[in-house]
């Protein structure tokens, strides 16, 4: 029977993310800190260049096990510690001698760490082009795709489906922007000793620390404690957290818009084999889109710990390193699964142009209010007038179940100034989605300039 208690475990995420949080992947990385640490050494003349050679041939190899170091830590009681012995025993020669030399723990455990953030922020950041790209392609097809614009859930004026899309990829070519700006911030190391003084280094610590981050592509902490900033990681999964969130509001659009009684959007659903109810065979539901919902929620969850991990005592104590071994793998893994699932759902996106049709109609033409207003207005009609004019026989016809057109047509204020085609064409839904069209190709061209690539 499995052990795993954990969703991510055997539910959520992708093998690629949590490769990157993996045990194995953790360890090897600390190893390559060591093993920088070890050529920095070797660079200022400080040990041999042959005994950094040897310490990076272990660290780059599958010499050191990870039963080893769980036999080691048995006894230290300290992970990293028992890392550093079980490297010490495979290095040949006098090497071993220089493991770890002039650092403490978190040097290597928060430098790891900023190559793991590295490799997971750009592991995201190809989630978000890939979305963006889907993104673009479906705003493209649906450009002039004629939808009732919503607000407090009830119908507005029109718009294009492409539009509501067009919405989406600005919001995600900010995240874009912000993935590229947090990212010197985000994967930043440290090589400065017990309590960020580097005493340890002697006189060449500012060299050190500088050369084992540019050989690693890591920037670092200026003014360091035993860690580095944790405001570092407060942004970092607030900014996750943000990005989950708003695919929380592209998912839960989808969901509304598959309600039976709207019927606009559906998610891909395989007709031969997928079951959307044990019992309700009829049933098709909107089970990505839900999944996204939920588990933006667990991600937002990891916000508060990070913010409690944040205020560490003096110097720094030990009680963020629990809780960051969850938040980190956990916000990333994550994100990566849901901007995966939010680009399944928009990939295989069923639009129902016919039933926005339909919901058009059933409008009674209440939804072509406003430019009937400014339509008056255009005549010489004052504003507040003509709103009172068309509020009128917009309650009428809301109450009576007409159609506007009639209701408006009924009135003599109103035969005054247009003629019944005048009316009708200003009635026309199609002729009022103002800008969306060119909103729809100044976005899709954003994402071709962005990704270098035609959509």
């Amino acid at each position: 029977m499995s052990e795993f208690i954990c969703p991510l475990d055997y539910r959520y995420g992708r093998k690629e993310m949590k490769a990157i949080f993996s045990e194995e992947s953790r360890i090897r990385k600390q190893m390559l800190v060591e093993a920088a640490l070890a050529r920095a050494h070797a660079e200022l003349g400080e040990i041999s260049k042959e005994d950094a050679a040897e310490i990076t041939r272990v660290a780059e190899s599958d010499l050191v096990k990870v039963e080893r170091i769980k036999e080691i830590e048995k006894f230290t009681n300290h992970d990293l510690m028992a890392m550093v012995k079980a490297m010490t025993e495979q290095c040949q020669g006098t090497a071993g001698k220089y493991v770890h030399l002039g650092a403490t723990s978190n040097d290597i455990v928060d430098t790891a760490t900023a190559l793991q953030i590295k490799e997971a922020l750009e592991l995201v950041a190809e989630d978000v082009d890939t979305f963006l790209y889907t993104l673009a392609k479906l705003a493209k097809q649906e450009r002039d795709t004629l939808e009732i614009g919503r607000t407090h859930a009830q119908f507005a004026i029109p718009i294009t489906y492409g539009f509501k899309i067009a919405g989406y990829i600005a919001e995600m070519l900010r995240y874009r922007e912000r993935l590229d700006e947090i990212m010197p911030r985000a994967c930043a190391g440290k090589m400065a000793g017990a309590v960020g003084t580097g005493a340890a280094l002697g006189k060449t610590f500012f060299q050190i620390q500088r050369f084992v981050m540019s050989d690693l592509g890591l920037t670092y902490e200026p003014a360091a404690t035993q860690v580095v900033g944790r405001d570092r990681y407060t942004e970092l999964v607030c900014l996750m957290a943000t990005l989950g969130t708003s695919l929380e509001r592209y998912a839960t659009e989808v969901r509304n818009l598959q309600r039976s009684e709207i019927g606009e959007v559906s998610e891909y659903f395989d007709e031969k084999h997928q079951v959307g109810s044990s019992t309700m065979a009829q049933k098709r539901n909107p089970i990505n889109s839900e999944n996204v919902c939920g588990l933006a929620r667990v991600l937002r969850g990891m916000v508060m710990p990070t913010f409690e991990s944040q205020v560490l005592w003096h110097e720094r104590d030990l009680s963020n390193s629990s809780a960051e071994r969850f938040t980190l793998p956990h916000v990333f893994s994550l994100i990566d699964y849901m901007l995966y699932k939010m680009n399944k759902v928009f990939e295989g996106l069923n639009v129902h142009r016919d039933k926005m049709l339909r919901n058009i109609e059933m409008a009674h033409g209440l939804i072509m209010a406003e430019p009937v207003m400014m339509a008056f207005v255009g005549k010489g009609v004052g504003r507040q007038d003509a709103h009172e004019i068309v509020r009128e026989a917009s309650m009428v016809a809301e109450n009576e179940e007409r159609q506007l057109l009639d209701t408006l047509w009924e009135r003599e204020d109103v035969r005054k100034v247009f003629t019944k085609e005048e009316l009708a064409s200003v009635m026309d839904p199609a002729s009022y989605t103002g800008g969306s069209k060119e909103i729809v190709d100044k976005m899709v061209s954003a994402v071709e300039s962005a990704l270098d690539k035609k959509v």
